[in-house]
């Protein structure tokens, strides 16, 4: 499931993803197609978004009275705190049009972040170039200043930095306010995200994760080739990456959730489904569920628990299954345990390598010929 950008993301903090226009546009519609009034008379944030040119500042200005809004807010850091936060200064700092710009205070910019506002007292506002100005602080997302914002606001729409999303999701979770956020697939495994998911207060974005997104980076941000080049097969040239494992987190609905999943029995599963590895679909040594590694292989006729990889979010109905835990922490699994001695002992015995341990959470099991197998953190599910 790794991705290195994403990876050297959290790790170097090189972390300031642009988001593009259409992949905004793309997800906003799946809301408006679910509810047309979703968001009538809301005030929107969006923190964590320069208002001089982020794409999420501008799809909303130009919508907004298409979509009835009441409010809109954007912020931005100061250039010292993104410097801090991201380890490198913003995509356009190397660009002299901000000196032209008449609010730029060259004396101040450093210190601090910027806000735009947007109401229905505004005149046409040109999204080319907005109007903004400076906030009394740094613009950080925890501050008081930013806090009051967030509070005053219905939803928080946003591509916080990777490297923070632990933090920022539990920020927004104060709040109790609607949300919508660029994140990474993995983050589903965080503490701080799973319960959220399982209490069905949170749940994947209309944008399937598998589904290629493009960012714009900094200048001289570091960009694996074969990202860069999909970037620019897709028609983005220039210092941009393409993330195959980000994706939407939201609790905002939308019609693709409510779509069940398409299912075998599971003797129709074990007779004619090629992707299933396992075709006996094993029990856990260590836990009373079924092991199933691909989602297509679900039976349609089980009651009992099944463990499914994470993927399997991106598909969830919450009408067809109920999600009981996450095995990888004791914070997110139902009846925690461990992998244990024994098995680790016949899984080495049997040439079995990474990063497992007796002591690790998790579930492992027997396959095809009795090879000892741990597989990646599974998501434990029944039907309803």
């Amino acid at each position: 499931m790794g991705n290195k950008n994403l990876h050297n993301a959290k790790t170097a903090k090189n972390d300031e993803f642009y988001t593009q226009y259409p992949d905004i546009q793309k997800e906003i519609n799946a809301y408006l197609e679910y509810d047309p009034n979703v968001f009538k008379d809301k005030t929107i944030l969006l923190p964590c978004d320069d208002p001089e040119w982020s794409n999420f500042t501008k799809f909303f200005a130009q919508n907004f009275d298409n979509f009835g809004l009441k409010k809109l807010i954007s912020t931005s850091y100061a250039k010292a705190s993104k410097f801090k936060i991201y380890g490198q200064m913003d995509l356009f700092e190397d660009t002299d049009y901000i000196t032209k710009d008449p609010n730029y205070q060259s004396n101040i910019d450093a210190e601090k972040g910027k806000i735009f506002t947007l109401t229905r007292k505004n005149k046409k506002v040109d999204i080319n170039d907005l109007k903004w100005e400076y906030l009394d602080g740094d613009g950080d997302f925890r501050s008081d200043e930013i806090k009051k914002l967030r509070d005053e606001a219905d939803y928080i729409i946003t591509n916080p930095p990777f490297s923070m999303f632990r933090e920022f999701i539990s920020w927004v979770k104060e709040s109790s306010k609607g949300f919508l956020v660029i994140g990474n697939i993995n983050a589903i495994t965080y503490k701080e995200v799973f319960p959220l998911i399982k209490e069905n207060k949170m749940w994947l974005g209309a944008t399937g994760f598998m589904t290629d997104m493009v960012f714009e980076v900094p200048k001289g941000t570091e960009i694996k080739k074969s990202d860069k080049d999909k970037a620019e097969r897709l028609g983005y040239k220039g210092n941009y990456t393409r993330l195959g494992n980000s994706c939407w987190f939201t609790s905002l609905e939308h019609g693709r959730r409510h779509q069940p999943l398409q299912l075998m029995s599971m003797a129709d599963n074990i007779k004619f489904n090629k992707k299933l590895k396992d075709p006996k679909y094993p029990k856990y040594a260590n836990y009373d569920a079924i092991e199933i590694g691909a989602i297509n292989a679900i039976p349609s006729d089980y009651d009992g628990v099944m463990g499914v990889p994470i993927t399997f979010l991106d598909k969830y109905c919450p009408e067809q299954f109920e999600i009981l835990g996450l095995t990888c922490t004791a914070e997110t699994m139902l009846n925690p345990v461990r992998l244990g001695e024994d098995f680790i002992t016949e899984y080495r015995r049997q040439g079995g390598t990474g990063h497992v341990s007796a002591n690790m959470y998790g579930v492992c099991y027997y396959g095809e010929n009795g090879q000892a197998k741990v597989p990646y953190g599974r998501i434990l599910i029944r039907r309803k």
